[in-house]
């Protein structure tokens, strides 16, 4: 399975500080799925155009069948990975974002600040994850399951959790 995932930072792609949820996210997928993962990985800095472009390129043109973007979430005026996300996409699925913030509010309150979406652009579901490796832990094994049936629908083949969710 072919995934993308979008590191998005000011500082972290001017190599500022290390870029430590990305790398988490891939580590956690690597260990929820039973079958050879590729990533394409970018650090790209706070840009609405440069984001757009990236995940038009990851969906259409490098075919990742999942495109996981992490940070640019916030309300601060450089946050707009989800103004860049929603338009590029084909179709939103809300779902995900509420998830998110309603199990992260649980542990902490400022949560309700994310903007994080999801959505299809073709075959390829793309989702925007907090910028915290800490909070991807947390977040992304409540997103498992919907992530493999959505999979599903759009690629016509489930991927293989090595657990169930």
């Amino acid at each position: 399975m072919k995934i993308g995932r979008l590191t998005l930072s000011d500082r972290a792609s001017q190599g500022v500080y290390e870029d430590k949820s990305g790398p988490a996210i891939d580590a956690y997928l690597g260990e929820c799925f039973d079958e050879d993962l590729e990533f394409v990985l970018k650090i790209l800095p706070d840009d609405q155009s440069l984001i757009e472009e990236s995940l038009i390129q990851l969906s259409d043109h490098e075919l990742c069948s999942l495109i996981i973007t992490t940070g640019g979430t916030g309300p601060s005026a450089r946050d707009v990975t989800p103004e860049a996300t929603i338009a590029v996409l084909e179709k939103e699925l809300p779902g995900f974002g509420e998830v998110m913030r309603t199990e992260s509010f649980k542990i902490v309150k400022t949560a309700i600040l994310s903007r994080a979406t999801a959505g299809i652009r073709g075959k390829s579901l793309i989702i925007n994850l907090p910028g915290n490796p800490k909070a991807v832990r947390q977040i992304l094994p409540l997103l498992l399951a919907a992530i493999a049936e959505c999979l599903e629908h759009l690629t016509g083949s489930r991927p293989k959790l090595s657990k169930s969710f």
